[in-house]
């Protein structure tokens, strides 16, 4: 692979034009002998820029897997995944890294944030982890996350003086600081009352919307699945539908 991309996304700017993610005919094996199970076989699918998006599928139906491959944590056995054009599944351990950093952003089931670091620290992390993040403009670029996010007051706070919905906040404006081309959320209202589980839909909505941030989201909640523009159904590893919906349909929990 040659020199990464150093342009990023400025604020409020579209992520890149057409297509944000391609993944052709994965397949993963896990396990070894008489153990050894195909979670995936053969999956293929194509993002859009701008897309919100949902991966559902009951537990074991390879989900997580999917996820991981197309954000880089893990690698197929088979197949290939590109992001913004940028092959992920030839790379490099090292170049991996990188292109995970600089073009996806992650939110997880558990926020994951650093005890130690304020909000707003926890929010630089993936920009001190290429090197940057010490600019005053990084800061105020964390700090306007923050306060999209609701939590500008709160940037100075320590994980444990915020709220499990608070922190999952935070973790949303983490994803976004270093203006990745594509988020991957695996379950991010999972551990959240359905209060909380309808702000941070709204947060990743309203993120869609005003940044056209391309948004895959592996969740079993039928409200959010629901109110996404298109939804991919995974089943022993394959995906067995795919449903566009209008924006007339896009509402979390039918209002």
């Amino acid at each position: 692979m040659g020199k990464l991309d150093e342009g990023t996304l400025p604020p409020g700017s579209v992520a890149g034009a057409g297509i944000a993610l391609t993944a052709q005919n994965l397949w993963k094996t896990l396990g070894t002998g008489a153990a050894a199970r195909e979670v995936l076989r053969d999956v293929s699918l194509t993002l859009r820029t701008g897309e919100f998006a949902a991966l559902t599928g009951p537990s074991g139906s390879g989900k997580s897997t999917l996820l991981y491959i197309l954000g880089g944590l893990d690698r197929p056995d088979r197949g290939s995944v590109e992001v913004a054009g940028v092959p992920l599944h030839t790379a490099s351990d090292r170049e991996l890294g990188e292109l995970r950093n600089r073009y996806i952003g992650f939110v997880y089931q558990f926020h994951f944030l650093l005890p130690e670091f304020s909000a707003l620290e926890n929010v630089l992390m993936p920009l001190w982890a290429r090197g940057a993040g010490f600019k005053a403009e990084d800061q105020a670029w964390a700090e306007e996350l923050l306060a999209r996010v609701g939590l500008y007051e709160k940037r100075k706070k320590l994980p444990r003086e915020l709220s499990g919905g608070e922190q999952q906040r935070v973790a949303v404006a983490r994803a976004l600081a270093g203006k990745p081309k594509i988020v991957l959320a695996d379950e991010p209202t999972g551990n959240l009352d359905s209060a909380n589980a309808r702000n941070v839909y709204n947060l990743f909505r309203e993120i869609n919307e005003s940044l056209g941030q391309t948004i895959l989201v592996v969740t079993h909640d039928p409200h959010w699945a629901a109110a996404s523009d298109r939804v991919f159904h995974l089943l022993d590893g394959q995906i067995v539908s795919e449903e566009a919906r209008s924006s007339t349909e896009t509402k979390y929990g039918g209002t």
